[in-house]
């Protein structure tokens, strides 16, 4: 009888990043699991139907053994097998955020047998998630320095409450991830980004939100901000959000603002210019978003990766336990400064579904 791992889903975070961190893993070390107290202490327990189809996506990826898998349900068991190069379709059929379902599928394409295209529908620009913007302008660009990449087109917007958004995601595996040292952050080069509108709102929303962006930047700082309204047959519902990114040699990092009922356009900007100026005046070379991202790879990655970073969020160390506990590596976190370097000898994992690298 296989031996399944047991993963109490309430423990730290509680809720969807120790499902998509144990699936993942799972699925990537062939690593049978059984999930239980899943999110036990939210308002509604259980599996949302963002999670149910984050799981489901994964279990098709790699023809698993799926048990429990439905809305509300509190325990599943996930038993993998390989995981095939397709084309992969998940609708949240809500407003779920389509950057989580890339965060849970996204490593398993990695280590595919082939190429894998995924059509994934919800909520593109969602709040409590990164928006769709961000993980293309921002954490694709981490990606690169594991040596792994993917390719998005934006198809359809889609907003709370109704979603109906539509990203195409292309994905080459690798043979094997590289180890990354994201420890001297360097000199900040312009800051660039995007401030939409979409629906009935108007297009001075926009502006607005960039002026409120570049006030909290400050005159230290050249910022471009695109400033534009979605087509009606891109997004026809309304939403309003900013997203920044900024480049160094060697690191990336972002910041995201999304509009909601009784906040001000320039306050949105404003919420946005003022967190990336703090994680540039932090000095770190990871904003919050990308911290606990890249904990997955680090563990698969070969030899010693570093990572300078603001104080560890109890999503990054949720995520650290499912890769200590599954993926059997060790992670290091010391303090200095008011910063984090977060360390992890990482398993070197060979995709051993492709031909040998000549």
């Amino acid at each position: 009888m296989v031996h399944m791992q047991e993963i109490d889903g309430s423990v730290l975070e509680g809720g969807g990043q120790i499902l998509r961190m144990s699936i993942s893993l799972s699925a990537i070390l062939n690593i049978p699991v059984r999930v239980t107290n899943i999110r036990a202490a939210r308002k509604n327990p259980g599996l949302a139907a963002q999670h149910l189809k984050g799981i489901q996506l994964v279990a098709n990826m790699c023809q698993a053994e799926l048990k429990g898998a439905y809305i509300g349900s509190t325990e599943i068991e996930f038993t993998p097998g390989k995981i095939r190069g397709g084309h992969y379709v998940a609708d949240t059929q809500t407003a779920g955020s389509i950057s989580l379902l890339i965060q849970v599928a996204l490593p398993c394409a990695l280590f595919a047998d082939g190429p894998t295209i995924m059509d994934l529908k919800g909520g593109t620009n969602a709040d409590m998630a990164p928006q769709i913007d961000y993980m293309d302008m921002v954490f694709r660009k981490i990606l690169n320095k594991f040596g792994a990449d993917f390719n998005m087109q934006i198809l359809r917007r889609g907003y709370f409450p109704r979603g109906g958004g539509h990203v195409r995601v292309e994905i080459t595996p690798v043979h094997m991830l590289r180890s990354i040292s994201l420890m001297d952050r360097g000199e900040i080069g312009d800051i660039g980004g995007i401030s939409f509108v979409a629906g009935n709102l108007p297009v001075k929303f926009a502006y607005q939100m960039a002026d409120g962006a570049k006030h909290e930047m400050g005159s230290n700082h050249r910022l471009n901000i695109r400033s534009y309204k979605e087509d009606r047959s891109m997004a026809p519902d309304n939403c309003n959000g900013i997203v920044l990114s900024c480049s160094t040699p060697s690191c990336v990092l972002g910041a995201c603002g999304l509009g909601r009922r009784g906040v001000s356009p320039g306050e949105v900007g404003g919420s946005a210019g003022r967190l990336l100026r703090q994680v540039i005046d932090s000095g770190v070379c990871v904003d919050s978003h990308a911290q606990d991202q890249v904990i997955l790879y680090m563990s698969l990655a070969p030899g010693l990766s570093s990572v300078r970073s603001g104080s560890s969020t109890l999503h990054t160390q949720t995520a650290i336990h499912i890769a200590e506990t599954l993926a059997k590596v060790k992670f290091e976190i010391t303090s200095e400064g008011g910063q984090d370097i977060i360390k992890c000898a990482g398993i070197g994992l060979v995709n051993k579904s492709l031909p040998e690298e000549q």
